[in-house]
């Protein structure tokens, strides 16, 4: 239906509902799939501040075939009188009125994820068609929109026939419930025109989410079914997940953390109050003016560290997560980094520290946390909630996260006093080995100032100095190097040998790392820094290839270069710019009758290789016995390998891409991790999974 078709009578709703049409960025951010998500995100979380306020403790989402979405609770239900100011529902004004709700001056939700009032309005907006259902009072309210515009459609789907509300919208009551029966469902369509056409619901991203805030509210039940044709077993199953925690963000910490323990997950909670000067509703007047109101801030802090050294901090507002921090992240920050300085300052004999002080960084290294506040209508900055900007936040979270180690470091038992100072003893190890890279790096640029070169005399480098086309081939041994060098392209193939399995960085500490002389020359070479400092922009090579023998030590030193990479200089991975080479396994001559050459094809599996021979048996075709097996990469001449693994026309290479850093960060802590008992686990349990074809005798 056009837009100058919409009745009169909601010419006032559609004006405010037609700005999130001509401009959806400002509300949902884009509109390709992270916008579609946020819309369904913002249905959800209406329905998680109801259980926050406990009210309910179910919420269902459903992923239709034909792209819609279903999201219910049991929660009290969204209201269904009359509101007397606008004469309109309460499910009418909360899906047609921007800035309306229960999340306005703490009388509905003393804390919630909705802040604006615009939520459930923008959706509705952004939606071909919504139905909304509520069971209340006994009975099953329904109302549908169009466009965010109320009326009703005379057949399923958003394709049928809409006739809107001419004189006066109706809330339908459809069914009946028993007493006491309460909850919302809502069911909507995302409408085609607004968003992209690649835009879809990410089961990935849905299912983390819906984890992540089964862990914030303990004890709500959150479960996601997935219809789609994609997602649907091999016995035509739907995909689904349920989940439903107890313990809170002790429970979520211990999920996020990758590492061996070195502390117990240790829990802060405490609350601190603010006033602000905030616009209220007169009643008298119905005006709105400016007051000093008394704010509470609730603040609940899980963390541990480990024995690694990656850090893993989540933030959340009202259980809504801030990926870019705000107030509360950085007071966190701001509190540890104050009582650590002065604990190792207190320490410094014992610790011998010396006259040095740690930074931010050493203190946050190992460290997984999971940092919560509650607060009345925090201000975010903008409505996808990313930052949280409230001012007064920042000193409340800081002081009690200073209260809460202060007793955890001032408690008598036994285990805490070794947990402390082992902590300890860490944070003075990270800001040693700062102090000693700093000093290497400072001893490079005065070399590389003074000398022509500061890089290893090892690497062979390119001609070409365009990032973008260059390569670096890192290579193992160097028989492999002799036959890589001629058979390499020189304008634009660096090579950098390495001898034999570099250290495994996993379990080492980072001045361990930088005393290896083979870990010490990849980052050199490669030329971007390492860790925190690293600078994707400095990077001398557009792709770094890992080339080693197709066999076991091959593997073997793959996935040890791989973590180097994932653990020093992992945007190289997150841009996609490390390759596995791929080289053949065999090397298969056929010959043809007459004066014709032979052919050569190689082939890069057994599988492979049983197929090719068992179709040229079926052809009548000769190959020369017997065939041969490359167990190296040295055991090619120059032509063979420049053809199969280094000419660019022919060869394969496989991208190695972190798609998920999480996931990633728990495969590299299995295999390579200090912890040993859940790799030997894993291997038994893998054990016969194994292709024993695939090991060299």
């Amino acid at each position: 239906m056009a837009e100058s078709s919409y009745s009169a009578r909601h010419l006032t709703v559609l004006e405010g509902l037609e700005a999130v049409r001509k401009r959806p960025g400002m509300y949902i951010g884009t509109t390709d799939s992270r916008g579609l998500m946020h819309c369904l995100w913002e249905i959800i979380d209406n329905s998680v501040d109801e259980a926050l306020a406990g009210h309910g403790n179910e919420i269902g989402i459903t992923l239709h075939e034909d792209g819609s979405v279903t999201v219910s609770d049991t929660g009290r239900g969204v209201p269904v009188d009359i509101e007397p100011k606008s004469g309109l529902s309460g499910v009418e004004l909360v899906f047609t009125k921007l800035h309306a709700g229960g999340k306005f001056g703490g009388g509905g939700y003393a804390s919630s994820g909705g802040l604006h009032g615009v939520g459930a309005s923008v959706v509705n907006a952004l939606s071909s068609r919504l139905d909304v259902e509520v069971d209340r009072d006994g009975k099953t309210w329904a109302m549908s929109f169009r466009h965010g515009e109320p009326g009703v459609f005379s057949g399923d789907g958003p394709d049928s026939p809409f006739t809107p509300f001419e004189e006066a919208s109706e809330l339908r009551a459809v069914g009946r419930v028993k007493k006491g029966v309460t909850g919302t469902r809502v069911r909507y369509w995302a409408d085609p025109q607004i968003f992209l056409p690649t835009a879809r619901f990410e089961p990935e991203s849905l299912v983390a989410r819906a984890r992540q805030t089964a862990f914030l509210v303990p004890g709500l039940a959150i479960e996601i079914t997935d219809h789609r044709a994609e997602s649907l077993d091999e016995a035509g199953q739907p995909a689904s997940h349920r989940f439903e925690y107890e313990g809170g963000i002790s429970e979520f910490v211990d999920f996020l953390a990758i590492d061996a323990p070195l502390t117990e997950t240790w829990r802060v909670q405490n609350s601190g109050t603010f006033t602000e000067t905030v616009p209220v509703m007169d009643e008298e007047t119905g005006h709105l003016i400016s007051r000093e109101v008394e704010r509470t801030c609730e603040v609940d802090v899980a963390m541990r560290w480990g024995t690694g050294y990656d850090t893993e901090i989540q933030s959340f507002v009202n259980i809504i997560a801030t990926p870019k921090g705000g107030t509360h992240l950085s007071g966190f920050e701001q509190g540890l980094t104050r009582f650590f300085k002065k604990q190792i300052e207190q320490n410094a004999r014992k610790l011998k520290a010396g006259s040095d002080k740690p930074e931010k960084d050493d203190i946050l290294t190992g460290l997984t946390a999971v940092v919560t506040v509650r607060v009345p209508e925090p201000q975010f900055e903008g409505q996808t909630k990313e930052v949280l900007g409230t001012a007064a936040v920042r000193s409340i979270v800081s002081r009690a996260v200073v209260a809460g180690l202060g007793e955890r470091f001032e408690s008598t038992r036994k285990q805490d006093k070794a947990q402390t100072g082992q902590l300890l003893e860490k944070m003075v190890s990270e800001m040693k080995a700062r102090i000693s890279l700093r000093a290497q790096r400072d001893t490079a640029r005065r070399k590389s100032s003074l000398e022509s070169s500061s890089l290893p005399a090892k690497l062979i480098d390119c001609r070409s100095k365009n990032v973008d086309e260059t390569e670096l081939f890192i290579v193992e041994g160097d028989s492999a190097l002799g036959t890589a060098r001629p058979a390499r392209d020189s304008e634009f193939q660096a090579l950098l040998p390495i001898r034999g399995k570099i250290l495994n960085v996993q379990k080492a500490s980072v001045a361990e790392m930088l005393n290896n002389a083979e870990c010490g020359a990849i980052i050199k070479v490669i030329g971007a820094g390492s860790g925190r400092d690293f600078d994707l922009g400095s990077a001398r090579y557009g792709k770094v290839i890992l080339m080693s023998d197709a066999d076991v030590d091959g593997a073997h030193i793959r996935t040890l270069l791989l973590t180097l990479f994932f653990r020093y200089m992992r945007p190289m991975l997150e841009a996609g710019r490390v390759y596995a080479a791929v080289p053949p396994l065999h090397r298969v001559v056929i010959v043809h009758g007459g004066r014709k050459p032979k052919e050569i094809v190689y082939t890069y599996s057994e599988r492979e290789l049983q197929t090719l021979l068992a179709d040229l048996r079926k052809r009548g075709k000769k190959y020369q016995e017997p065939i041969q097996r490359y167990k190296g990469l040295g055991e090619m001449d120059a032509n063979q390998l420049a053809e199969t693994t280094m000419d660019r026309e022919h060869r394969a290479l496989r991208r190695v891409r972190v798609e998920d850093a999480h996931s990633a960060s728990q495969v590299f802590e299995l295999l390579m991790g200090n912890d040993v008992a859940p790799r030997k686990e894993f291997i038994i349990e893998n054990a016969d999974d194994l292709d024993r074809e695939r090991i060299d005798a």
